[in-house]
């Protein structure tokens, strides 16, 4: 519980930060390193990871081009005229670290803590039960899934050859294979639709009333308050110093 809701604020504190307040940035990042390093995971673990940023700063490269402020530098393609702002360039960099730090501390919370202990911890911090229940189903039946796609691909390759045109290269085209891999799916769909169908029928028969039972929470002790303060605590002086600056 004290893991999840301390995550859960150093992300906030993170996505709050404005953009340009670099050592606010070094904080951050010295502070999660810092606990990559006690959780005793590896920080080489954690950062293969984290390469799970790269999408949302894909998605944030065009506000370089885009946001109105000082010129750095422009060039043309053709008769289009890009120009390169320092604020774009600024905002860029603060959106890619803040996915960075947000994605590490994601990791080190799921990595250090077991899923089961997770949801009860949902529970604990009085997060919606439909929520926990989803989220806790997906995370059982995700195997399963993984299983069946395993299964399909095996009943493809036991039906099919694999005829081999000139220099070794695999015959068939990318419509075909986009063709084969949609069937696939689809197949794979309708098979999780019927199973999920059959155990919810099976978890209703079983008294099943929308909420996850669990034992008991045990009690917070005094040195979970501490920790819980003073992280609670460093987030927000980490939080008006970048608002400061």
């Amino acid at each position: 519980r004290i893991k999840l809701v301390f995550t859960l604020v150093f992300i906030v504190t993170t996505a709050l930060v404005p953009a340009g307040a670099w050592p606010v940035y070094i904080l951050l990042i010295a502070l999660i390193l810092s606990i990559e390093i006690i959780s005793s995971l590896g920080v080489g673990f954690v950062q293969k990871r984290s390469l799970a940023a790269l999408p949302f700063m894909l998605a944030a490269l065009p506000i370089i081009f885009t946001a109105p402020g000082v010129e750095l530098a422009s060039f043309s393609i053709g008769s289009w005229i890009i120009t390169i702002s320092q604020s774009g360039l600024e905002r860029f960099i603060s959106i890619g670290l803040k996915s960075w730090i947000s994605i590490q501390a994601a990791v080190v919370l799921t990595a250090s803590t077991p899923f089961p202990d997770l949801l009860v911890a949902m529970r604990a911090i009085r997060i919606p039960p439909i929520i926990v229940a989803v989220v806790g189903l997906m995370w059982r039946y995700l195997f399963v899934l993984v299983d069946e796609a395993i299964r399909l691909n095996q009943a493809r390759a036991s039906r099919s050859g694999h005829p081999r045109e000139a220099q070794g290269k695999v015959a068939g085209g990318i419509v075909w294979r986009a063709r084969v891999t949609g069937g696939m799916v689809g197949t794979l769909f309708l098979r999780a639709f019927e199973r999920s169908d059959r155990i919810y029928m099976a978890m209703l028969s079983r008294g099943y009333d929308g909420e996850m039972r669990s034992l008991p929470f045990p009690p917070l002790r005094s040195l979970d308050w501490v920790f819980l303060i003073s992280g609670l605590g460093l987030c927000a002086i980490l939080l008006s110093i970048s608002l400061l600056l």
